[in-house]
């Protein structure tokens, strides 16, 4: 959420940045800021009457001791004309909070200097290429083959035990989901990451604190009977354990890392790119989250992007790395650069991960703040990247490390977690 003195003090400045993630602000920043001076007008309005309601209240004891009976009756009148004053002020005043913070909710991050105006993903800029395209065999097959031939992913068992979208993996399959998670938990924590295992479901306060709420409420799984939302990204849980939090400056950066699985209703999806493992409802995913003082935060992004980069070496994959523009970020993010791996199998390029930057969105929502050196209270920024998502990632492992004889490569870094060195 935006500070409300950053729309005091520059609202012209808003809503330029947000025009650069296509997004007109013009009537919701006037429309805070005119609510804004109506709260603030009721506020000082309210304390100059709790004000006069004190001093009337304090004057009764002593009037009764002087014996002036009259001008205490007066005096207690007046207080409950006050109290009762109060009390209408006191409701306009939390209606008039209630209606700013549902307009605050409506406005999204803005993004950082360094984004691209843009659309959409065809607008995004690809900053970085690395690893080796490959030259798969000539009888080459897409993943949801490979796994079908080799019997370790099976899709239409899946759906007829839930639904399209919750595949079941078998055997080696099953084991080189282990394999990965523990692949990414490991390079994670030697990197200085504390390992968490957090909750799967998560409150309406930890949704919104990140942002899920209310912009991404139709994307997520809801349990009616206990208010509960499934969780799409340890993300949410993680940033939340600092939540109503004033961290001790000393105690920064805050590094975590989180394997869960995710959930994802994916409303809206359907064509080629939901095959297989493309888009999944379930999903395993291993997150990385930092909390940092404001002035290192850009320095902690770039640590992280290198660190995803690393991994995406490590298992052998051709990758490039995108900073996306305006049009394409999330509501929450100030800056977010995308991992791709390539398939050739399929002819495209596949997210595997994204490593973003919030500042101090996610923070001011969830009350995330620390002391500084001058003893003001301050917000963190906070930060996230998925190291990695695994069902893209898997994807990618089966169709470029095929080989011409219906086996799959193990990259050698992955091979002491799986305990075999091909797939077949």
């Amino acid at each position: 959420m935006l500070e409300l003195k950053l729309l005091r003090e520059k609202p012209e400045f808003v809503i330029e940045r947000l025009a650069v993630k296509n997004f007109d602000a013009k009537d919701i920043v006037e429309r805070i800021l005119k609510t804004d001076q109506e709260r603030r007008s009721v506020q000082t309005e309210l304390d100059a009457n709790l004000a006069e309601q004190n001093k009337a209240a304090k004057s009764i004891g002593s009037l009764m001791k002087e014996g002036k009976k009259v001008e205490a009756e007066q005096a207690k009148k007046l207080v409950a004309e006050l109290k009762a004053a109060s009390f209408e002020l006191q409701k306009s005043l939390d209606d008039l909070s209630k209606k700013q913070l549902d307009d605050l909710v409506l406005l999204p991050n803005l993004p950082c200097k360094d984004v691209p105006a843009g659309k959409d993903s065809n607008d995004n800029v690809v900053v970085k290429q690395g690893g080796h395209m490959i030259e798969l065999p000539k009888n080459a097959k897409p993943h949801w083959e490979i796994a079908k031939d080799l019997g370790i992913i099976d899709f239409d068992l899946g759906v007829k035990l839930t639904g399209a979208g919750f595949p079941v993996y078998l055997g080696k399959g099953a084991k080189i989901q282990r394999a990965l998670i523990s692949f990414f938990l490991d390079r994670n924590t030697k990197a200085g990451y504390l390992e968490v295992q957090p909750p799967l479901v998560v409150n309406e306060d930890s949704a919104f604190a990140t942002g899920q709420l209310p912009d991404k409420e139709g994307q997520m799984y809801y349990v009616g009977l206990d208010k509960f939302y499934m969780i799409p990204t340890a993300e949410v849980p993680v940033t939340n354990i600092y939540r109503n939090s004033i961290v001790p400056k000393k105690e920064f950066p805050i590094k975590m890392t989180a394997y869960t699985q995710c959930f994802r209703r994916e409303a809206g999806s359907y064509g080629k790119d939901v095959r297989g493992l493309n888009r999944l409802h379930q999903f395993d995913k291993v997150e990385i989250v930092q909390l940092s003082l404001p002035e290192n935060s850009y320095a902690a992004l770039d640590g992280m992007i290198a660190h995803v980069e690393s991994l995406v070496q490590e298992l052998e994959l051709p990758y490039r790395i995108l900073r996306l523009c305006g049009g394409d970020m999330s509501f929450t993010s100030a800056i977010t650069y995308d991992f791709e791996v390539y398939s050739e199998a399929q002819k495209r390029w596949l997210e595997v991960s994204s490593v973003s930057n919030f500042e101090t969105y996610q923070a001011n929502r969830m009350k995330l703040r620390y002391k500084d050196d001058d003893g003001k209270i301050k917000i963190a920024h906070t930060l996230n990247g998925s190291s990695l998502a695994l069902p893209r990632i898997l994807a990618a492992l089966l169709e470029n490390h095929q080989t011409d004889d219906g086996r799959v490569r193990i990259p050698k870094a992955l091979r002491e977690f799986t305990g075999f060195d091909y797939l077949d």
